[in-house]
C-alpha cells in the first residue's frame, strides 16, 4: 500500500510558476513508476506528466511540453512537478499517482494509487 500527499498548489498570477510535491509513504519508493494529473472543474481528469522510477525517463503531455519538468528523489520519497509559464488554462486540480513497475505512461488506468490532489489556480 502506498499514500501520496500533494502539496504546492496555490494562487499564482499568469506567467508565474509553482512547484508540487507528492510525498509516498508506506512501502519503498524505488520501484514505483509516477505519474502527474489534472481536472479541471467540468472536464475530465487529464495526463499531465510521468516519471520512471528511475527518474531517468520523463514524458508530458503537449500542453505542458516546454513548461513543466518532473523529477523525483528517491531518497525522500518525494517526486516534483515544476511549472513555469502558467496559463489561465493550467487551473485544476493537480493530482500524482503511482503504480508498479519502471514507467507507468499516460493512462490513468495504469496507476494503482492516488493522492487527494492539490488546487492551482492561475489567475489572467
Amino acid at each position: 500500500q502506498v499514500q501520496l500527499v500533494e502539496s504546492g498548489g496555490g494562487l499564482v498570477q499568469a506567467g508565474g510558476s509553482l512547484r508540487l510535491s507528492c510525498i509516498a509513504s508506506g512501502r519503498a519508493f524505488g520501484p514505483w513508476a509516477m505519474g502527474w494529473f489534472r481536472q479541471a472543474p467540468g472536464k475530465e481528469r487529464e495526463y499531465v506528466a510521468t516519471i520512471s522510477a528511475s527518474g531517468s525517463s520523463t514524458g508530458y503531455a503537449d500542453p505542458v511540453k516546454g513548461r513543466f519538468t518532473a523529477s523525483r528523489d528517491n531518497n525522500k520519497n518525494t517526486v516534483y512537478l515544476q511549472m513555469n509559464s502558467l496559463k489561465p488554462e493550467d487551473t485544476a486540480v493537480y493530482y500524482c499517482a503511482a503504480r508498479t513497475g519502471h514507467y507507468g505512461g499516460s493512462e490513468s488506468s495504469n496507476y494503482d494509487y492516488w493522492g487527494q490532489g492539490t488546487q492551482v489556480t492561475v489567475s489572467s
